[in-house]
This record gives C-alpha cells, structure tokens and sequence, in this order.
C-alpha cells in the first residue's frame, strides 16, 4: 500500500527537497500552502513537469499553521501515515521584528499540528523541524542532545516550545512524534535573505559587475553548516525508526561568517575585504557565538552520515547562483522559468 505525507512549509528549501525524496521512494505526497494571490512554488514546480512523476502523486492543499480549522480538514481528507511539519517564520532576525507572528506561526502552530493530529483520532508518525537556535547561548561545545537550552530569540524561544510539546504529546498520547535537531543547511535553493544564500548571490552579482557592495553583520559567528538534501534524508530516518526519539543532525564542523566569505569570494578569484562592509542593522539584539552539533546518536542509531561538506556546498552555491547572475548580465539566452502549477487540491 502506498504510503501517504504530510508536509508543511513544503515550498520551502526543505520541503522541496523532502518531497523529491519521498516521491522517489513511492509516496504520495500532500503539502500544504497558504493562500495568497501569487503563487510561490518555484522549489516544487519542475515535480510537477517531470514526464515520469505523475502529477496525481503530488497534491498542494491550502492551509495555515494559524489555522486549526484548516489542518483538522486536511487530516480528516488526507489520512497521512507520515507528517513532516517544516513550516515556519524561519528567518532568526526577522524574528526580533515580528516576535508575536513567530511565536504563533513558528511555536503554537506545532500544537495546533499535535492537536488535530489527537482529534482526528488518526496515527501517523510526526516529525517537527526543531533548530540548534534553541542551545543559543550554548553551555557546551559541541551541542548533543544533552545540552541546556538557552535561545536567544523569539525564533529560538519559539522552535523550544515546538520541541518540548512534541515531547510532551509523544509522552501522554503515546504518538510517534520526533524532533529533529538540525544545525544550519543550506543549498541552493537557500531563501536569499539567509547569510549564506546572501553571500553567494552577492560575490557572483560582483564578480559580473552587477553588484559592488554586500552588507553584513557579525562576521565572527560560528554556525555548523550542512547541506539540505543530507538533512532531509535524516527527517525520513527518524520516521522509519522502531521508536520515536529525538536527534541532532549536524556536521560536527564549525566555521565562521569569513570562512564562508573566504570560501565564496576566493572560488571566484576575488578578494571578500574589497567588497563586504559592516551595517549594524544586520547585528542581532542578543548573538548567538558558537553553534556545532554532535550527531554521533543519529549515527548510531539511525546510520546517518553527512555526504557534502562545506566546500563543497559553498561551491554547489556558487555555481548556482553564477547561473542567475549570468542570466541577469544578459550572457545566457536561457531561460529558467518554470510554469506555475495548474492542478491544486481544496482543503
């Protein structure tokens, strides 16, 4: 029998990357979107022009995580053996801006997800995207499992709260619901307003004369830095586990903001320091120093592994973003868009 996903925030980086994954082994896959008056599906939409992936085994439906009415609706329909919830206001910064629509969307809608998972009366596995912003002012170094938390945003204090409830649900409704502990993931498909993403766009617009200037904040920050497909793959595992149980899922490396200017601007022969100034509005009110994770119980538990290291993906994005910035000097006559999807399941 085929089995059924759920996944929230799927036209996210991601989410894209999760669904190609669960469709390649077999799933039908049910993400939900909110509705809004364009569409914004650019991850997901070449799912939907693959000749050999059916349409019928992806189906877009509308929800909100702020919305309990919608997800009862979804789940009374789809009946999933699997949710992934991914979706979230994600941006650490932003967070501060808007702390209220965070803890909402980021921190309630987790609960909103468990609980109309109880009502429904159904029995999926559950998976809930939590972030190493949760050790914020880490007591350790690396950060396991172990580690206190200390968040030091709302994005942090929200991504806490989602974690520790699904664990209060797995514990007094005995529902398979796991917390994934990711460190930082990025690829090209990264939103281009997280540093990584912005740093790899900004040093290809420079090196075809489009750009001259990037802005950015602490360039001391450590972060743990993987790529995406090997962390969706590590959501999967966790669902396929004899027991729900939670997990980092890191590198084990750390490297700083520079490292990643060094990395990006050098692959492109440039030289970072004559192009990257310091604009303190990109500073957090509260930093976050030093995050890097200890997988080694998702290694030995769930055989996981990290396949791409930070070169490597540094130059991935790189590459990428190279593309569109060619494509924006008018070098390329090739064209990248994609058709928006036509076939949308109501909720």
């Amino acid at each position: 029998m085929t089995k059924r996903a759920l996944i929230t925030g799927i036209t996210g980086q991601d989410g894209s990357y999760l669904t190609e994954l669960l469709l390649e082994k077999g799933y039908d896959v049910y993400g939900i979107i909110r509705r809004s008056s364009s569409f914004n599906t650019e991850r997901i939409d070449h799912l939907y022009q693959d000749p050999h992936e059916p349409q019928t085994r992806l189906r877009l439906l509308y929800g909100d995580l702020n919305d309990s009415s919608s997800l009862n609706t979804i789940l009374r329909k789809v009946k999933p053996d699997e949710i992934y919830n991914l979706g979230a206001q994600s941006h650490v910064r932003v967070s501060f801006d808007v702390p209220e629509y965070t803890a909402e969307v980021s921190g309630v809608g987790v609960v909103r997800i468990l609980e109309a998972v109880r009502e429904a009366g159904i029995r999926p596995k559950v998976y809930q995207a939590s972030s190493s912003e949760v050790f914020g002012k880490a007591a350790e170094v690396p950060q396991s499992e172990k580690t206190p938390f200390h968040p030091r945003s709302p994005y942090g204090c929200a991504k806490a709260y989602g974690y520790y409830i699904t664990v209060n649900y797995r514990e007094s409704y005995n529902l398979f619901a796991c917390n994934g502990i990711l460190f930082n993931h990025e690829s090209p498909r990264r939103g281009e307003t997280f540093v990584s993403r912005k740093i790899t766009r900004a040093a290809t617009r420079i090196k075809l004369g489009l750009q001259e200037k990037l802005y950015l904040g602490n360039l001391d920050a450590r972060r743990d830095w993987g790529h995406a497909a090997d962390y969706v793959r590590a959501m999967w595992l966790m669902i396929q586990a004899d027991e729900p149980d939670d997990y980092v899922i890191a590198t084990g490396e750390s490297h700083s903001v520079r490292d990643f200017l060094d990395q990006a601007f050098g692959y492109l022969d440039l030289d970072w320091k004559e192009h990257v100034d310091i604009d303190p509005r990109y500073y957090r009110p509260a930093e976050v120093d030093v995050l890097m994770g200890d997988a080694s119980k998702a290694r030995r538990v769930l055989g996981w592994e990290p396949t791409i290291s930070f070169n490597e993906l540094v130059t991935l994005m790189v590459d990428h973003d190279l593309e569109l910035a060619t494509q924006e000097a008018g070098q390329s006559t090739g064209d990248d868009r994609r058709a928006a999807p036509t076939k949308w399941g109501a909720a």
